[in-house]
């Protein structure tokens, strides 16, 4: 073996041997109890980041546990055509390096365009799981844009479609100026602003001011004067229809059925003033209407059959109807020169602070317009409603259970889901536009009645030959996509089949565990649930673990522009900050973005980042996981956990050297024979197994890394390696071949313990120690069996006599510490024990102690028994003291004065206690057990100021001999 640990090294060549040993395959023939988790399909847009390395690290985690532990184990791999995202990554790379756009390539070469990037970057993301270790079955990778899945989201649709949960509609819906294309609800994001604020825009070069209320009035028709309205979009007044007035405002009702003019348009607009206003709370001042802006205008309208004027182009710009002076104008840049006019025209009334939540895209950052657009929408509420029951009764789990009531409160007031999106990048929407011969209009969607749904253009000519009987008619599809969540809405069982009754879907479906971050519950965990009990008839999984959102070590959102993203890559091989900038260079943020990004990692990674290796990740990011909510990545930390690989290297190596090449361990230990050291390293390796393998059941995963760290760190490397040596190094053979058989079973079973948090080095490490004698070899330590209890090797007794020693080894250590000594020297260690369980443990410990503690001998005093004099004294508790004697090696009146220090500070603590305990009512009004722990409290200071006393006189004993 190497000296020291080399990730590089013990990670380069084991991949490849396990996926081509076939160790990741699931059988669907298999007898074993199946398990099974679909990954959550990364987007194809580009590399892997640090938060798909903690979805990775969790899931491979729960899969190696379960396979090792007897389940056939199905982990599903995919990525996501990600519709919006793809889309506009692509354009952007375009425009970078062509300067063209999506419309100068058009529909087809534009998607050979994506399907390139595609190849490239989906191959990236697959490199990237295997050298992460991630044990996923790559026979069966699926992409949501491949036929199989094509297929299922053409019959999910055809399906709901038929049963009237899809329908189309012309309502008001979030638009995207930037992406050009209609988003969800869940897609936008809402920002309070409370005052006039500017904000920064994209496609705007300067800032545009919300939270702002813009009065202006509007002249009366013959000259009788005017009406005031106030709006916050002062720009949307360029399609007015209708001033609407409230019917209890005494200043403007009397104007009911009259007019004003237009100030930019020659066009008379109605005033309103009736009862159907009360409900739209406008308060009691006038109030424009405003096309496309508030869904209660609409009932108004209707109800006046008033025509609503669309005045923006797709892209945010005004178009025609706004007028000749704004057409071509960005939609915030016609704001400014709409008040301006306003001003210059004399009907500007002023501007004030207007709270306000303002729509985001939570994709572009760009402000959402409303417009009304028609649309493919899914009638979610009863599915919700039966989404609702699954959690409820038990049907399916969601952990942590904070999460439930954010489950019930989305879905108990769902609204229908808007599923066309205006791209060319995704799933066709499987409906044709049916153009008869006689029809007037012919524009497509003219009537809503002329769609035919299917599941393919042959199906659909079927239906419109059905419905048009000896009609002549020409077809289109619909140019829409479908969102992106639709498809993977169907993902955990379109990628075992579905709707085919595939060998997959009859063994491993429903899955057992979905496992993602909590920022997806509804934009894709809610949707799996609706769609799967709608389409399948039970829930597509049992359990829903959701693990925290990765923050950098500020606790900041990743992201590109600051620079602190982190491609799991780069953690594992180490990277320098001069490649950190080329990945930014190469990117496709904005130049000013870039040197933005670029200050952020110089001063988050001055020196780059070191050579991790993927256990190391793995681990500090499974160890991060008691953060629910967030988790602020140091990267400090995973580079510790390097070093304790390394740790684990060097206790192999021990190992292998003392063991000896011939070394073949027992078939069978009887733990009652060993050595106390052994019996206690067994029983402690046994609560671990325990602690670790209840932590993985209560998705408590931060518990079990915990609990191997400290055996393998503070029990089996700081203790048992140490107390070991003496017998390892000696001549009484029996006692060497039990220890040997000891640290043997200790380290198989450590390693098969820790293989799913750290795969590569496991593997490594345990096919490097020997095999026991009888024993069925396993070809791989992913394919042994992982540890249970052993109930023969718990042993309490051991345990709590270790405990004693250990904490005695600790004093002298501190004592050791305190007087800088070095490791060569070894002073004689008196231990005072006021109890004979004490002396007995002392006695039986004695070699023990003396090794850990750096002794040369161990004696023990019973109570009144004086220590040579000399001794630096420590106290362990109540009823042990050490005493190491350092004759010659320290200074008798410093040590005097410590104690004396020492001692006036025990007194101070016995003062405040008295005083406590002798307030009137104490006995009374205390509880019972404070009362007790009190007075355990009194006794071990009592004792701790008679050690203290003892250790004085023996040192002032010492000056008056030495004078």
């Amino acid at each position: 073996m190497a000296k020291s640990y080399n990730p590089n090294a013990v990670e380069a060549s084991w991949y490849e041997w396990w996926e081509k040993s076939g160790f990741f395959v699931a059988d669907p023939e298999s007898k074993k109890p199946p398990f099974v988790i679909v990954v959550p399909p990364p987007n194809v847009t580009g590399a892997l980041h640090i938060g798909h390395g903690l979805t990775g690290a969790v899931e491979d985690l729960i899969i190696r546990w379960r396979r090792m532990s007897g389940y056939n184990t199905l982990w599903v791999p995919g990525v996501d055509h990600a519709g919006i995202a793809t889309q506009v990554v692509v354009e952007k790379s375009i425009m970078k390096e062509r300067k063209q756009t999506r419309h100068d390539l058009g529909r087809e070469k534009f998607v050979e365009e994506v399907y390139k990037w595609k190849d490239q970057y989906g191959g990236q993301i697959c490199k990237q799981y295997r050298r992460l270790g991630a044990s996923l079955d790559w026979s069966r990778e699926c992409f949501t844009l491949d036929e199989t899945r094509s297929k299922a989201v053409s019959e999910a649709f055809v399906r709901l479609h038929k049963e009237g949960l899809i329908y189309r509609d012309n309502r008001l819906g979030n638009w995207d100026c930037v992406l050009r294309t209609a988003i969800s609800d869940i897609e936008v994001d809402y920002v309070d602003i409370t005052r006039r604020t500017l904000r920064a825009v994209p496609g705007y070069d300067k800032p545009v001011e919300f939270g702002a209320i813009t009065s202006f009035a509007y002249p009366l028709e013959g000259g009788e004067g005017e009406i005031v309205v106030a709006t916050t979009r002062p720009e949307t007044m360029l399609g007015d229809t209708a001033v609407a007035v409230h019917p209890e405002d005494p200043r403007y009702k009397h104007l009911h059925g009259k007019f004003v003019v237009h100030p930019f348009q020659n066009r008379r607009i109605p005033i309103i003033c009736d009862d159907v206003l009360v409900d739209m709370a406008f308060g009691t001042g006038a109030v424009k209407i405003t096309p496309a802006h508030d869904p209660n205008d609409f009932e108004v309208g209707k109800r006046h059959n008033l025509e609503f004027i669309n005045i923006f182009t797709d892209d945010g710009l005004i178009n025609s109807n706004g007028g000749k002076p704004f057409a071509g104008m960005k939609r915030f840049d016609a704001r400014v020169t709409v008040v301006k006019d306003l001003e210059a025209k004399g009907l500007f009334r002023g501007v004030a602070d207007n709270a306000m939540r303002l729509g985001i895209c939570s994709r572009s950052n760009d402000v959402i317009e409303p417009m009304i657009k028609p649309q493919w929408y899914v009638n979610c509420k009863d599915m919700a409603k039966e989404a609702c029951d699954v959690v409820r009764d038990g049907r399916l789990e969601i952990i942590p259970n904070q999460f439930e009531d954010t489950w019930f409160r989305w879905l108990e007031n769902i609204r229908d889901w808007c599923i066309s999106r205006q791209l060319w990048w995704g799933h066709r929407v499987p409906a044709w536009y049916v153009t008869v011969e006689d029809d007037a209009r012919t524009e497509m969607g003219a009537y809503p009645d002329h769609w035919v749904v299917a599941r393919d253009e042959v199906e659909a000519e079927s239906l419109a030959k059905a419905k048009f009987a000896g009609k002549t008619f020409k077809l289109e599809q619909d140019p829409d996509v479908l969102d992106t969540w639709f498809s993977s809405g169907l993902f955990p069982f379109s990628v075992l089949g579905w709707p085919e009754a595939t060998p997959d879907m009859k063994a491993f479906y429903p899955t057992s565990v979905l496992e993602t971050g909590h920022d997806i519950l509804f934009f894709w965990v809610a949707r799996m649930v609706m769609l799967g009990l709608k389409l399948t008839g039970v829930s597509p999984f049992k359990q829903v673990f959701l693990h925290a959102m990765v923050r950098d070590a500020h606790g900041r959102k990743m992201s590109k522009s600051l620079g602190n993203v982190i491609d799991p890559l780069e953690v594992i091989n180490g990277v320098t900050l001069e490649d950190l900038h080329k990945r930014l260079e190469q990117g496709n943020l904005d130049p000013r973005e870039v040197e933005k990004a670029k200050a952020g990692q110089k001063a988050d990674f001055p020196n780059g980042i070191a050579e991790c290796g993927a256990d190391a990740l793995r681990f500090a990011l499974v160890a991060y996981t008691a953060q629910a909510v967030n988790i602020n990545l140091d990267i400090l930390r995973v580079v510790g956990y390097r070093q304790w690989c390394n740790k684990l290297w060097n206790v192999i190596r021990f190992a292998m050297t003392n063991l000896g090449s011939d070394f073949v361990p027992s078939a069978t230990i009887q733990p009652s024979s060993l050595p106390l050291s052994c019996q206690w390293i067994l029983s402690v390796l046994n609560k671990s197994i325990d602690k670790t393998v209840k932590a993985l059941e209560g998705y408590q995963f931060s518990d079990a890394t915990t609990a191997l760290h400290s055996w393998w760190l503070y029990e089996l490397c700081d203790v048992f390696i140490e107390v070991i040596k003496p017998t390892m190094f000696g001549n009484d053979e029996a006692a060497k071949k039990a220890t040997r058989d000891t640290l043997w079973l200790c380290l198989d079973t450590g390693l098969r313990l820790l293989h799913p948090f750290m795969p590569y080095l496991t593997e490594e490490l345990w096919q490097r120690l020997p095999q026991q004698e009888g024993s069925q070899a396993k070809v791989s330590i992913c394919v042994a069996d992982y540890p249970a209890v052993n109930q023969e090797w718990t042993n309490d007794e051991a345990e709590a006599d270790m405990e004693s020693i250990n904490a005695i080894a600790k004093a002298t250590r501190t004592l050791r510490m305190a007087y800088e000594l070095q490791p060569k020297l070894r002073p004689e260690l008196y231990v005072v024990c006021r109890t004979e369980r004490v002396a007995e443990i002392v006695k039986k410990g004695a070699n023990e102690i003396a090794t850990l503690s750096l002794s040369s001998s161990v004696k023990v005093l019973g109570e009144g028994e004086a220590a040579p004099l000399g001794c630096a004294l420590g106290i362990v508790d109540e009823n042990t003291t050490v005493n190491l004697l350092l004759r010659n090696v320290v200074d008798a009146n410093v040590e005097i004065s410590r104690l004396q220090k020492k001692r006036d500070d025990l007194i101070r603590q016995q003062d405040a206690l008295q005083k406590k305990t002798s307030v009137a009512g104490y006995a009374e009004k205390v509880p019972e057990a404070v009362r007790e722990e009190n007075q355990l409290k009194s006794a071990k200071l009592v004792a701790e100021l008679l050690t203290v006393e003892e250790a004085t006189a023996n040192f002032e004993k010492l000056l008056i001999n030495s004078s």
